[in-house]
């Protein structure tokens, strides 16, 4: 039996990849990685020098779910064999990477020990660079394809974070810079819920310790005029703060003087407080 460790390096390689990832990394008989750049391979070949890349995967004439399809088969072959093999991933192994996910569900269905083990998120970052707090204010995301074609109900009192801007309009995945019509399709289906001036910020964590986040402040309709790229995710801060529903306290229970209310703003005025510098 073989087994099988997922594991995340997080969005910034050199501090965010956690002791235990490093651990994996460096016992594993087999090692595969899938990262952005070739710096992030050196790095992980420090740890374990068996470790091969899974870009080749990327073959001629392929679609993006034919080459996961092929990094899923060459993940799994060396668990035929009893061996141990870590498959590491950039960012959050489990955040928007279909072959980790299929590569566990097929390994276990065989038999195989897998786990994942959790890398630092582009959304942790986020948290940390906007300085959100979503146990205050709360924190809704969708993939923003998935948010522009299906009708989702949001509230526009609690931030709203849109991912995956570049892939807008692309069905197969294949493309790397967002086009401004899709763009556009999503800023006014937004502005039908926030007015056109509402400042928004497009995001980029950091990749490397030296880097600086992209934190980009622009009005909602301008959306389209930026520059994309495959890290760029929205950020849409809250139009206003939450109202207390007194008839559902009541219903509950619960007391609906004004102390009640005072205690409820006080606890949210710090996330609300920064929102126009955010945006």
């Amino acid at each position: 039996m073989g087994r099988l460790y997922v594991v995340g390096t997080g969005i910034g390689l050199a501090g965010q990849l956690t002791i235990e990832a490093r651990n994996v990394v460096r016992h594993a008989v087999q090692a595969f990685a899938l990262m952005a750049e070739p710096f992030s391979l050196e790095v992980l070949r420090e740890l374990n020098s068996r470790l091969t890349s899974l870009s080749d995967c990327y073959g001629d004439g392929r679609s993006r779910d034919q080459s996961y399809a092929v990094m899923v088969d060459r993940i799994l072959e060396p668990l035929e064999y009893g061996q141990t093999v870590a498959a590491v991933f950039y960012g959050h192994p489990g955040v928007f990477v279909w072959p980790s996910h299929e590569a566990i569900r097929r390994a276990r269905a065989a038999g195989h020990q897998a786990t994942m083990l959790p890398g630092i998120s582009a959304e942790d970052c986020l948290i940390a660079d906007l300085g959100l707090d979503p146990g205050v204010s709360g924190l809704q995301t969708y993939e923003a394809c998935d948010f522009l074609v299906y009708p989702r109900r949001f509230d526009t009192c609690v931030p709203l974070v849109l991912w995956q801007l570049a892939a807008l309009g692309e069905a197969n995945r294949n493309r790397f810079n967002a086009d401004p019509v899709w763009l556009d399709a999503l800023a006014k289906l937004l502005m039908q819920d926030y007015p056109a001036e509402h400042g928004v910020t497009v995001y980029e964590g950091a990749s490397f310790p030296l880097h600086e986040p992209r934190i980009e402040h622009l009005p909602l309709s301008r959306l389209s005029s930026v520059t994309i790229t495959q890290a760029s995710t929205l950020y849409v801060p809250p139009l206003s703060a939450p109202a207390i529903d007194y008839e559902r306290l009541k219903v509950l229970g619960l007391p609906t003087d004004t102390l009640v209310e005072a205690s409820f703003q006080r606890a949210r005025r710090e996330s609300y407080a920064d929102r126009d510098e955010l945006a």
